[in-house]
């Protein structure tokens, strides 16, 4: 299983792409490809999205389910989901209701 992953232009932000196309703030809102043709249908609306300027460095990150949560094989990814490591007030985990990647 995979989920797409980039850089949001404007801000640097990581973003996850959702089922609705939308570029997510969090890695749970992340559309998951269970399979090669949904892999290669956000692979598109990436590509797509970086023609347009809204995200650069697209990878497509292979991940788990676990307790029914995304949870990325990376710790990179992980560490991009939720935050820097020595810093746990900023980044994601210092929103609200953002789990800390371990």
């Amino acid at each position: 299983m995979k989920i797409l992953t980039a850089n949001r232009l404007t801000d640097g932000e990581a973003v996850w792409l959702a089922a609705d196309h939308s570029w997510a703030e969090t890695i749970e809102a992340a559309e998951i490809a269970r399979d090669a043709a949904t892999e290669e249908k956000l692979e598109r609306a990436g590509k797509a999205a970086v023609c347009k300027n809204e995200v650069v460095d697209l990878a497509l990150v292979d991940i788990d389910l676990v307790d029914g949560r995304i949870w990325p094989k990376r710790l990179r990814e992980r560490i991009r989901a939720a935050g820097p490591t020595n810093r746990t007030d900023l980044g994601k985990q210092a929103r609200p209701g953002i789990a800390i990647a371990a």
